[in-house]
């Protein structure tokens, strides 16, 4: 039996990004009886959903994946990522870059609106930049995705208002400066921290954002937390208008599979706990199974400031005490990759490393050359993670009877709320935890810079190693794609070396569609291109 804690010591906001599917995966949602969507939309073009819903809709301060899955449909920037992760425009229609990479002009659609028909100009920008910049915003986004530019480190110490690097040329042109050449820059821009506001809307109340006036192509209709939300086309969009009309998404309202089999909804992802059921052949719902890649990492992170793990070999031994093939066998059939490196298959610069790989004599042998000598010598360890009513996911259920099986050693888990988690992990933390992470971009640096640089505030271990941040910021700054690609390789192994966390699994989603829900599919960070979906009945 696994010691099982809850509480939450304090609510400070700590944020840190990581998959839908793997949120939904350790939340159990309660049984209750669900809407009729039907009754609800009396229109063919209506997506019916269910989800646990946003925790906020406002762009600079969200920073997990059930917030930003919305936000990406009622807000929008000056480019964005296409299906295929590539930087295309958006409010911008096109942009200039100067030789030495350093500033980006860029040239706004003179058609963009916000939802209530207001135009969008590069003044919005300028102010929401400043606005999520700003400390007393509480944006924990903000010094990862808009840092490059110029003036914002000024911003985030609190010595200016006024984001010197960018300069308002005229109402549709916007001169941005880096303090250095990032390759990476655009697809920051891309992220929801740099979207566009509507000043006046922020400034109409402290929740305005349960009312955002965006510029997406859907807007806000109704939001009831916990109960419902539907969001309908923004017929001002000034790109491509979505096909549907409305997506309802049932909130907190049952077992999605259940739900589906039930015809209640018409798309739903699918847990490990299903995948038997819903890949058998002879099962008709097969049919309708839909796999798509993902950029994402589970994984298990120390504390490197707490004892034991303040011990490189004791955490090297501890991941070299999991079989993770046998344990995701048994608890996932197989639906996810063993993961032993950082970076995921499909990203640039995936380096398929093999370090610390399943040896109980090694991990024995670890402990003994550590300074704590032996497994009877090491302090109580606590392990944080997510969920209710005691429940806890059954990968971490499987890793600590590894340790137990071939460590001898007694792991106690506590947990947090389920839906705070995320954003209080770095406060809450014991000597371990439980999470993952999915790309935001398709590039090394979003993983290695973002999670491992020290005192990046998504950098729940605490780990630190100044070579590595001197190795990350000449990786930055390299204009050569195939030499900073073997940086960020060399840079992965180091870190993977040190073991500031143990990689358990790359994951994929597992999504049953309709047939009728035509042109659905999914990015590999995980979230549905709806404007691109239509019904048909």
């Amino acid at each position: 039996m696994i010691p099982v804690k809850n509480s939450l010591k304090n609510k400070k906001t700590i944020f840190l990004l990581i998959s839908l599917s793997v949120i939904l995966s350790i939340i159990i949602s309660p049984f209750v009886s669900c809407k009729t969507a039907v009754e609800l939309s009396g229109n063919d073009q209506v997506l019916n959903l269910a989800d646990t819903g946003p925790i906020t809709l406002d762009p600079a301060t969200a920073m997990e994946s059930s917030s930003a899955m919305y936000i990406l449909q009622l807000f929008s920037g000056l480019v964005r990522l296409d299906e295929n992760l590539n930087v295309i425009p958006d409010i911008a229609y096109n942009w200039d870059k100067s030789e030495d990479g350093k500033i980006y002009t860029f040239h706004l659609r003179e058609n963009a609106k916000f939802h209530d028909g207001k135009p969008v100009t590069a003044g919005d920008f300028k102010y929401s930049w400043e606005r999520a910049l700003n400390p007393a915003t509480g944006s924990m986004t903000a010094g990862t995705y808009l840092n490059d530019i110029k003036g914002a480190d000024d911003i985030l110490k609190g010595k200016t208002t006024q984001l010197t690097g960018v300069t308002v040329i005229n109402d549709h042109t916007l001169q941005v400066e880096l303090d250095s050449p990032k390759a990476y820059f655009l697809y920051k821009m891309a992220y929801p921290t740099a979207f566009v506001l509507d000043k006046s809307n922020v400034e109409s109340s402290k929740t305005w954002y349960q009312k955002p006036n965006g510029t997406g192509p859907f807007k806000l209709k109704k939001w009831e937390k916990d109960n419902l939300l539907i969001l309908e086309r923004n017929d001002l969009y000034y790109d491509t208008k979505a096909k549907l009309k409305q997506i309802i998404f049932n909130l907190y309202s049952g077992n999605s599979i259940q739900l589906y089999q039930q015809g209640q909804i018409d798309v739903a992802g699918v847990s490990s706990s299903y995948i038997g059921m819903v890949t058998d052949p002879a099962n008709s719902i097969s049919r309708e199974l839909e796999v798509y890649p993902e950029l994402s990492l589970f994984y298990i992170g120390f504390n490197v400031s707490e004892p034991p793990f303040d011990d490189v070999k004791v955490r090297q031994a501890f991941c070299c005490a999991i079989d993770k093939e046998r344990l995701i066998s048994l608890s996932t059939q197989n639906t996810v990759t063993p993961a032993y490196g950082i970076l995921p298959p499909g990203m640039p610069g995936y380096n398929n490393l093999k370090l610390w790989q399943y040896d109980p004599q090694k991990a024995k042998e670890l402990i003994s050359e550590s300074k704590y000598g032996s497994t009877a010598n090491l302090p109580p360890i606590v392990v944080t993670t997510s969920g209710m009513g005691g429940n806890i996911s059954g990968i971490l259920g499987g890793v600590i009877e590894e340790w137990r099986r071939n460590l001898g050693i007694e792991v106690t888990v506590r947990q947090l709320e389920a839906e705070a988690y995320f954003y209080y992990l770095n406060e809450e933390k014991d000597q371990m935890f439980e999470t993952g992470w999915i790309a935001d971009y398709p590039d090394p640096q979003d993983f290695l810079d973002v999670l491992f640089r020290t005192g990046s505030s998504n950098n729940s271990c605490g780990y630190s190693n100044l070579e590595i941040d001197n190795l990350l910021d000449i990786a930055a700054v390299e204009q050569n794609p195939e030499k900073r690609l073997k940086m960020y390789e060399e840079i992965e192994k180091k870190i993977v070396e040190e073991a500031p966390i143990i990689p358990i699994f790359f994951s994929k989603s597992y999504v049953l569609v309709r047939p009728y829900v035509l042109g659905y599919t999914q990015s590999p960070l995980g979230y549905p291109l709806f404007s691109k979906i239509s019904i048909q009945k």
